[in-house]
């Protein structure tokens, strides 16, 4: 699954990121991510692999941190290997919070099937006649812990994310998260785009004890973004991620056992929305 890197020792590998840590001591605090070309839905990594995704979701990233006025992982103290560039990322390590920090501009997804149940999302009571994919009032703040290996991600209440690391972390994230959306929000309403939802995530800086911001960034995978033209005609469920890898998956599998393998069509749709969420991003923003 991951490739061998010079110098590098392969440490660790997620549904769709491989991490390596340096072989030369002077540099144990630094990590290498590499975002592969793989694609994940319903907990099952799937075949075959979405091309140049990795570099797609890289080149994103650093164009947000580029943008937001947060401290980011990144580190500019090596250069990324030459078999991982454009896909990798040299990064600081963190002390990272056990905490997904979700933010929602708009309801949608899991927050839509909470909604409907019981008018709340995250424990927060909205306003009632709510559409799907309609405007919130204001950016609300849905945590969720982030489990074990093998165990699901738990939506959790904002009380509960202070049970866990303390009321000063835990509003500290909260306004942080909230601040991340906001900008990004306006930035990508200057190309066409709604920003419906993000997850992001947060650690310590052990060398300047600061939140940092971690992982990736306002991606395809880690956001849903509509075309602002598409959300004024009334249409909500086309977004530029993935969406057309599990609407597939769940018309063609019951998710018992192995998915199947993914058409080529929908390899290739799900490229070209990846690739046109990064051109009309990059293109239209300075």
């Amino acid at each position: 699954m991951a490739i061998e890197i010079r110098g590098w020792t392969h440490t660790y590998s997620g549904k769709v990121r491989d991490l390596y840590e340096s072989e030369d001591p002077k540099l144990a605090h630094l990590i290498l991510v590499v975002a592969s070309d793989r694609v994940s839905a319903f907990d099952h990594v799937l075949e075959p692999a979405i091309p140049n995704k990795g570099k797609y979701l890289t080149t994103l990233t650093n164009w947000w941190f580029d943008r937001l006025d947060v401290p980011n992982h990144t580190s500019n103290e090596i250069a990324v290997p030459a078999e991982v560039a454009g896909r990798g990322t040299i990064a600081k390590k963190l002390e990272m919070f056990p905490i997904e920090c979700v933010v929602r501009g708009y309801i949608s997804g899991s927050g839509w099937k909470e909604y409907e149940a019981n008018g709340t999302v995250c424990g927060i009571k909205l306003p009632k006649g709510l559409h799907f994919g309609g405007k919130l009032p204001e950016p609300i703040f849905t945590p969720a812990y982030k489990a074990p290996m093998g165990e699901h991600d738990e939506n959790i209440t904002f009380e509960r994310v202070i049970k866990l690391i303390g009321e000063d972390n835990a509003t500290a994230l909260r306004n942080l998260s909230i601040k991340v959306f906001n900008r990004a929000s306006e930035l990508a309403e200057q190309a066409g785009l709604i920003l419906a939802d993000t997850k992001f995530e947060f650690g310590i800086d052990p060398a300047t004890g600061e939140i940092t911001l971690g992982d990736e960034v306002l991606t395809p995978d880690s956001s849903r973004f509509w075309s602002k033209a598409a959300w004024d005609r009334g249409e909500r469920k086309d977004s530029f991620d993935k969406q057309i890898v599990r609407n597939w998956l769940a018309e063609n599998w019951n998710q018992q056992g192995t998915p199947p393998e993914l058409p080529k069509e929908i390899v290739a749709q799900t490229a070209d929305k990846y690739a046109e969420l990064v051109e009309r991003l990059t293109s239209e923003i300075s």
